[in-house]
């Protein structure tokens, strides 16, 4: 193991913005005046603009998601273990080993204050207000596009609110929304002229705990490699040349052979099945040990970049210029009452890879880490940004989002509400260069070859995913953790999958194994009483003390973790 202590603050504070980044601003905490918009399109709430820049009102520890504040001890002595989905050894070039996590909290002075209050609030009344009509007629409205299907945001951001305007420069210079979830049999996103957005849709297994549906969110993943591997070598738009270059990537991130549809070789110039010939290959066969000069190529363009070292490839990362759309939405149903997303948008997650770093880099900037760790073991990590170019991680991604205003409309998160993505999305074991979803792919044996949006085809009938060592994913989670997720809230599937004693049901556990949506899909009941509770959440606007949606208060999380405090989990929980 590299090292077995690292913090909570994520990869790469002080010595990666000096490897990769230069030096890092310092940021100013401070309350500044609110500035009202002067748009006059259909969003009129007023954003804070030294909010969306450098500022923070209330946790300069944001990146701590208020998931890591959970005691594991019950107050039965039982212990759970929730923390080995995330906090783990990984694989290189992930060279985080944070496996320690599972074992003791290793919080800043700052951080041990749990700063998430929105966590123990009792909501029952304000929930009790909104009807369900009142809250199923909410999320079934779209505030994506508008009556003549333009997406809302593209048109406001032409005619910027003054208020979103970072740099006061009267244009936007971040993302602007151009996905039109139009969907073909393939996958691929299409525009009103019926052309291909770029933008790809695939079907994943949801990361443990928190991202299921059963504890209040759907949502979905949407990759886009840049226009230079969409085209052929004569510079020329081809859904063949991007599907296969999809492909060698998911090959790379996964570091498995991926089927594809027969392809003649010699179109390419590129021995996509490493037979040593030029033929028709089915698959991408992943073979890459440079040391041993096994190398792997793109097609099309991209492979002349590639040649002339203008883009790279390696296992474990993505080539620069990915990007990834991430919306999360509320728990709508269809006429058979299996879950579906909901036509109003929660969040838009919006990630591009714009800087490539080499493993010696990545490796560096760990050790960096570890000795940042040493020496100043109080300081907090800073970052390098705002909200409308985007919050950089310090591995080559920039991170932006969107999130409702108080009329259910879009608007640019404030830095402070962007610093949440940060955290996860940067300085942890299990991650794949950042990424979390597209590692999770369903491979070439589910329907399209795991290449559709949850909107063609929902969770029912995938089946539960496996670890490496052949160990269910879910499983294990419901079995060390005794519970769907890190609050130990969830009593519907507490209910459902455990036996008065805290074992699993095993007749529960093997309609697990076939179908996902057995556990991950909630009752229609509890969906709608979630629903209304983050909407509450959304009329107050209260997102930078907890996004998370609870009737009840949390009771299984610290207000103030003690100092020196152990999880009672004495050997980490290993997987990849």
């Amino acid at each position: 193991m590299l090292y077995s202590k690292l913090t909570q603050r994520s990869l790469l504070k002080g010595f990666i913005a000096l490897i990769l980044l230069g030096s890092i601003t310092s940021s100013t905490y401070a309350t500044p005046d609110i500035i009202p918009t002067n748009n006059s399109n259909e969003q009129s709430t007023p954003i804070n603009i030294n909010l969306l820049n450098r500022h923070v009102i209330n946790n300069r520890a944001a990146y701590i998601p208020a998931q890591c504040y959970t005691k594991t001890r019950s107050s039965d002595n039982k212990i759970h273990n929730p923390c080995f989905s995330c906090h783990t050894q990984g694989l290189a070039p992930n060279y985080i080993d944070d496996s320690s996590f599972q074992i003791e909290y290793d919080f800043r002075t700052y951080s041990r204050t749990n700063r998430w209050t929105n966590l123990f609030k009792d909501r029952t009344s304000d929930v009790a207000k909104i009807s369900d009509e009142a809250i199923l007629s909410y999320i079934k409205t779209s505030n994506y596009f508008n009556q003549n299907g333009e997406i809302l945001l593209s048109k406001q951001l032409k005619s910027l609110p003054k208020s979103w305007d970072v740099n006061q420069d009267g244009k936007w210079n971040g993302y602007t929304p151009d996905c039109y979830f139009n969907f073909d049999n393939e996958g691929f996103d299409k525009t009103p002229n019926n052309k291909d957005s770029g933008w790809r849709a695939f079907a994943y297994t949801p990361f443990l705990g928190t991202f299921w549906p059963t504890n209040g969110s759907t949502d979905d993943v949407i990759i886009r490699l840049p226009e230079n591997m969409r085209k052929d070598q004569s510079s020329q738009y081809s859904r063949d040349v991007y599907k296969v270059n999809l492909a060698i990537v998911e090959a790379m991130i996964t570091r498995k052979n991926v089927t594809i549809e027969p392809q003649d070789e010699t179109l390419f110039g590129v021995d996509l099945n490493r037979n040593g010939i030029l033929d028709i290959a089915s698959q991408i066969t992943y073979e890459w040990i440079p040391t041993q000069g096994k190398n792997m190529s793109y097609v099309g363009l991209a492979k002349n970049l590639q040649e002339q070292g203008k883009l790279n490839l390696a296992a474990g990362l993505y080539p620069e210029g990915t990007e990834f759309l991430h919306t999360v939405r509320y728990i709508d149903f269809d006429d058979n009452k299996a879950i579906t997303l909901s036509k109003r948008i929660k969040e838009i997650r919006y990630a591009k890879k714009t800087s490539w770093n080499k493993y010696s880099q990545l490796y560096n900037a760990a050790q960096g880490e570890a000795l940042e760790t040493r020496n100043f073991p109080d300081r907090l990590r800073r970052f390098v940004g705002n909200s409308e170019t985007g919050l950089i991680n310090g591995l080559g991604w920039t991170y932006q989002g969107f999130i409702e205003d108080t009329q259910g409309f879009l608007r640019p998160q404030s830095f402070e509400e962007t610093m949440n993505c940060i955290g996860c999305h940067s300085g942890i074991g299990v991650t794949t260069d950042s990424s979390f979803a597209f590692p999770r792919k369903l491979n070439a044996h589910n329907h399209q070859a795991g290449w559709y949006h949850w909107t063609q085809k929902g969770i029912q009938g995938i089946a539960e995913p496996k670890y490496n060592n052949g160990t269910w994913q879910y499983t294990e989670y419901l079995l060390n953790n005794r519970s769907a997720n890190e609050f130990r809230n969830n009593h519907e599937v507490i209910a459902k999958f455990y036996e008065k004693d805290g074992s699993l049901k095993p007749k529960e556990i093997d309609r697990l194994h076939k179908d996902i949506s057995h556990l991950l899909q909630p009752s229609t009941e509890r969906a709608i009483q979630l629903n209304k509770a983050y909407k509450v959440i959304v009329d107050e606007q209260s997102y930078i003390y907890g996004r998370d949606p609870h009737i009840k208060p949390v009771t299984t999380s610290w207000d103030i973790v003690p100092i020196d405090e152990k999880t009672g989990i004495e050997n980490p929980i290993l997987h990849n």
